[in-house]
């Protein structure tokens, strides 16, 4: 008997290539596309972008005469990824809202409901791969990055854990982009020349102060800036142990640090390294938000990309925030160890230095990381298999 594999058919290349591998590998292949967010508050769209996917997603299905399915996740997704982003920026945190439909839907919710449909797995079109490794007698399943270096989309699957990956599959994570796409041009699938999503993970590109709004009331404030000397003269902070507090937490500005230069509606709108939005001219160089205050609604800027307030030694990962894909792989407390570290997609991967206490996980890395920003991920490597992650504080 054939395994089954669900697909999930988003209506783009990536997904439309990964359907029809599978079915040539011989498997009982399903489509089966998602609805999860109807609304379009704040977003910088015209049409509905869903609408459009389950189109062409319904339209590969018949060209590669399998099943087709449609299920509305919409409420899930609301409550475990929007609410959760709304939730976060109100804390003055940024999310990845990316991170979460993968942990929270893709690999949740919707392998529960292909599980209905008599699903051996769920297959998806990420570009990352999957192995396995025995251990004691037990295999353990690896996250590898995506052989395409342009296009490696492990960081958004930090979150997995080995039940997870057990019933996964990725069928173009060997793949380079221009292959996929020249393997739909060769099958005549429509989606060969579809543009990739952009935006956050099933909303689209959006408007954020304008989407956030609907749950976070606007609320004037000041931007004060930070001057580059004062950073200067902040930073001579010994890496050491007995330090870490210091290294791995935002400076702690205080509002007579700097000068009052403008007004802003709300600081929980702005995240650390944005540049956009601030509407103060009158400088030689671009301003940066280098940290915000939502206690004191203050949003601090500093002028330039390679001010110092940008840059930061380390980082900080509370106990409850800590997720290892690998558990075999767990550092114990008191002990360290060397990974390479990424706290953005896309981001080359930075030597570091993991501190296991009991409090939670420190890194410090070789060289100081700009843009560091508490609720996003920071996920660790050991070569290319993806060992675990947390979130930030």
């Amino acid at each position: 008997m054939k395994e089954k594999v669900v697909v999930g058919l988003s209506g783009g290349v990536d997904s439309s290539v990964a359907a029809y591998l599978l079915k040539q590998q011989g498997y009982e292949v399903i489509g089966v596309f998602m609805i999860n967010w109807k609304e379009r508050t704040g977003t910088l769209t015209a049409s509905c972008t869903w609408e459009d996917d389950i189109t062409f997603a319904e339209m590969i299905a018949k060209k590669l005469d399998i099943p087709f399915h449609v299920v509305d996740l919409s409420d899930f997704y609301r409550k475990r990824v929007v609410d959760y982003m709304f939730e976060e920026y109100g804390k003055g945190h940024t999310p990845n809202p990316d991170v979460l439909c993968n942990r929270e839907i893709k690999f949740d919710m919707f392998m529960e409901k292909a599980m209905e449909l008599g699903a051996d797995y769920v297959a998806t079109g990420h570009y990352c791969r999957k192995a396995e490794v025995e251990k004691d007698g037990k295999t353990y399943y690896r996250l590898l990055a995506g052989s395409d270096p342009n296009k490696d989309q492990s960081y958004f699957l930090c979150q997995l854990n080995q039940e997870q990956l057990a019933k996964s599959m990725f069928p173009i994570g060997h793949l380079m982009k221009p292959e996929v796409r020249e393997i739909a041009r060769e099958q005549g699938l429509i989606t060969a020349e579809r543009k990739d999503s952009q935006g956050i993970c099933f909303v689209g590109k959006v408007d954020l102060p304008v989407f956030l709004q609907q749950k976070l009331e606007p609320k004037q404030g000041n931007v004060i800036e930070i001057p580059a000397d004062f950073m200067a003269r902040k930073k001579s902070v010994e890496k050491t142990p007995d330090n870490f507090k210091k290294l791995c937490h935002a400076f702690p500005y205080k509002p007579w640090n700097g000068k009052v230069i403008g007004e802003h509606n709300g600081a929980h709108f702005y995240t650390i390294g944005q540049r956009k939005g601030l509407n103060i001219g009158g400088y030689g160089e671009p301003l940066f938000v280098l940290a915000t205050d939502i206690n004191r609604n203050i949003v601090y800027v500093g002028e330039g990309k390679t001010h110092p307030g940008l840059y930061r030694p380390g980082l900080f990962v509370p106990k409850e925030d800590i997720h290892w894909i690998r558990p075999d792989l767990e550092i114990p407390v008191g002990d360290e160890t060397e990974f390479l570290f990424r706290i953005r997609y896309r981001q080359p991967l930075e030597k570091g230095r993991m501190y296991m206490r009991e409090e939670g996980l420190y890194v410090l890395f070789e060289e100081e990381q700009r843009g560091i920003t508490a609720g996003q991920f920071v996920a660790w490597y050991t070569d290319d298999e993806q060992i675990g992650s947390g979130v930030i504080e």
